[in-house]
């Protein structure tokens, strides 16, 4: 039996058959890893050969407000709330032989945010935590899969007005966060698809943090 495009029965029809060729969907799940692989492969290095200098550049300015004791906000919003909040402990705590960085996920306090979200509105979550943590030394860092999120150009905003470095990661073609004027560095992975699109931008974030680290070990104090 198959089912309608969309439904269960559509996406795993394999289960839903009264009899199946084991071999024949072990072959797709094969070809299926292998063409996801080959995407990301793909989309790393387009970013890599596009974005690598400015990748660079916001690793050093990011060092630069670590060295003058600034720390880091990051937000985002549902798997990108996650993403935020594995950000932070990247930076927070590096492992061993590496420079702890102060760094903060404004996602990951449910009580704050229900709180915020209740008595104001979903759309100030992360400005009012940039407003109350947020200094001119420190970094803000926002990650969406469309670019588009109402509460996050809230944030940059707020961190933008009080001299914060922004830093944004977008999807598809960025979105509204392309066209704004308070991220410093936007950088866009160019996928119409959200798994690709987070996948990269975890690539995007180590890298950053590890030109941060190299540039803090020859440059910073």
């Amino acid at each position: 039996m198959t089912g309608p495009p969309g439904s269960i029965e559509g996406l795993y029809p394999f289960l839903y058959a009264g009899s199946s060729d084991l071999a024949a969907v072990l072959e797709q799940v094969r070809a299926s890893t292998v063409a996801k692989a080959e995407e990301i492969i793909d989309l790393r290095q387009r970013i890599r050969d596009s974005e690598g200098s400015r990748l660079a550049a916001c690793a050093q300015a990011m060092a630069d407000r670590f060295a003058a004791g600034g720390r880091l906000l990051a937000f985002g919003n549902g798997g990108s709330a996650t993403d935020a909040q594995q950000l932070a402990t990247v930076f927070l705590n590096p492992g061993a032989g590496r420079r702890p960085l102060p760094a903060l996920s404004l996602s990951s306090d449910p009580s704050v945010l229900t709180a915020l979200a209740n008595d104001v509105g979903i759309d100030v979550v992360f400005a009012r935590q940039v407003a109350a943590f947020g200094s001119r030394s420190d970094i803000a860092v926002g990650l969406s899969t469309s670019g588009n999120s109402e509460n996050l150009l809230r944030a940059f905003d707020e961190a933008s007005r009080r001299g914060m470095l922004t830093v944004g990661l977008a999807g598809c073609t960025g979105g509204r966060m392309a066209e704004v004027h308070s991220i410093d560095f936007l950088f866009v992975a160019p996928s119409a698809s959200v798994h690709r699109i987070q996948e990269a931008q975890t690539t995007m974030y180590h890298v950053l943090w590890e030109l941060c680290q190299a540039a803090l070990v020859h440059g910073g104090p």
